[in-house]
């Protein structure tokens, strides 16, 4: 007769503490056979996973930017009167018109500048620059 434990196949994995599979921002505990009905909240990541992952949806569900903040935000420090960090994010229009007007006369450049600081810049399809 074997004693020992059979090794668990990757379909069945061991019961436990799992990222719930419907999507939820929770934990969902696996029996060994079926997902029950016990929810916990969602696992923390390790600080330094969290440093490092980038936001993929705004606290609303909506889709942020790929675009960088900081990429957008020295772009505007120092090329702002061009309209470069305007073209950076797809607002070739606009980026023109900065281009043309020499940011405004500066002042819209620097609106601009701080737009982005504060993590109110869209990009040219409405996504919030969020990630540094």
């Amino acid at each position: 007769m074997n004693t020992q434990p059979t090794p668990e196949s990757p379909d069945n994995p061991p019961p436990g503490w799992y990222p719930d599979p419907y999507g939820q921002p929770m934990t969902r505990y696996w029996d060994g056979n079926m997902w029950t009905e016990q929810t916990g909240p969602a696992a923390a990541p390790p600080l330094s996973a969290a440093l490092a992952t980038k936001v993929l949806i705004d606290q609303y569900g909506n889709p942020v930017s790929p675009s960088s903040r900081l990429a957008a935000t020295l772009l505007c420090l120092f090329l702002g009167p061009l309209g470069v960090h305007r073209f950076y994010v797809g607002k070739v229009g606009t980026g023109i018109l900065q281009l043309l007007t020499v940011g405004g006369l500066g002042i819209w450049s620097l609106v601009d500048l701080i737009i982005i600081i504060v993590g109110q810049f869209r990009d040219v399809q409405g996504r919030l620059l969020v990630n540094w």
